[in-house]
């Protein structure tokens, strides 16, 4: 196995970014090469949110930007990373696209979680006035009042920091981005205006993935389990098999469904709950869904990092 992955696919994921920001990918795609077990995989050019959520999961680490969510896992199955930094929802717009979808198909497993304040910065080569501004589609909807009170349009972009590196190559200045500030840092644009989000308290959650889980008695706090399933096709199957949890006193603190594949006959669930396999609790109300289901698949048991309620 090629730590460093096959020429083609570096070409791609190399030419996927703008050109302002191919010199530190390049730099930082080297480093984590020489040492992979350091390597935390990220979705963006450097500077975007995942980038801050990699550097602070996982201090020391050499941050391995990607082009995609689908890139950053890939690193970590062929082993050019030892982990991977993924957002999986913001307070403010909700879940992350594909991410429902990306995560249990991937073989990857959770390790920890991360809660990363989100800050917004406007920034352009220009003061503006500005047409329009390109940004990730979760940061256009955490500024959606901001941008739509500018009669500033919204323009999608694969993420934040790669949006204003994407402005920074343009060179003109009638567009803007939303990014981190470090972004403009990085890619000398001029910020604008800072704290451009709607909410005041925007925060994005965040997952560490890896190849191998963590063993649950080895975490030796409060832990959070995360799994995915379906139920079986009868009345009131969901019902039954969410009762385990209740009558066995496990707390859990989401749940949210998702359509598999395009036949809408198999609806999945995505749940979180507060502790770990092995606890009786835990061990009963998971044994009790899994009758009521045709598939049960954990995603990762793992230290909870801020307490729920």
């Amino acid at each position: 196995m090629r730590l460093d992955g096959p020429p083609a696919t570096r070409r791609r994921e190399m030419s996927s970014f703008p050109a302002p920001a191919r010199a530190m990918v390049e730099a930082m795609q080297a480093s984590a090469a020489e040492d992979p077990a350091r390597a935390v995989a990220f979705a963006g050019a450097p500077g975007a949110n995942s980038h801050r959520a990699a550097l602070e999961m996982v201090p020391g680490c050499l941050p391995l930007p990607c082009f995609s969510f689908e890139d950053a896992i890939d690193a970590v199955k062929a082993g050019r990373a030892g982990c991977a930094a993924i957002p999986i929802e913001n307070s403010q717009h909700g879940r992350v696209a594909d991410i429902h979808f990306l995560l249990p198909e991937s073989g990857l497993k959770i390790v920890a979680e991360h809660f990363l304040r989100i800050n917004h910065a406007l920034m352009a080569l220009s003061e503006g006035p500005f047409e329009a501004a390109y940004s990730h589609p979760q940061a256009l909807g955490q500024s959606r009042r901001y941008l739509r009170e500018r009669g500033i349009v919204p323009l999608s972009y694969a993420d934040t920091a790669g949006a204003a590196a994407h402005v920074a190559e343009r060179g003109e200045a009638a567009i803007a981005a939303i990014a981190p500030p470090l972004a403009a840092e990085l890619y000398g644009l001029k910020i604008v205006e800072s704290d451009v989000e709607d909410a005041a308290d925007n925060t994005t959650r965040f997952l560490l993935l890896a190849a191998e889980a963590l063993d649950p008695a080895t975490i030796g706090r409060t832990a959070i389990t995360t799994f995915v399933f379906e139920v079986k096709n009868v009345p009131a199957a969901l019902y039954k098999a969410l009762g385990g949890f209740a009558t066995n006193g496990v707390n859990m603190t989401k749940l949210e469904s998702y359509q598999a594949g395009a036949s809408f006959s198999a609806t999945m669930f995505y749940a979180d709950i507060i502790g770990a396999p092995g606890e009786p609790a835990v061990d009963r109300a998971l044994e009790e869904l899994a009758f009521h289901c045709k598939e049960l698949r954990m995603l990762g048991t793992y230290p909870q990092e801020r307490a729920r309620g």
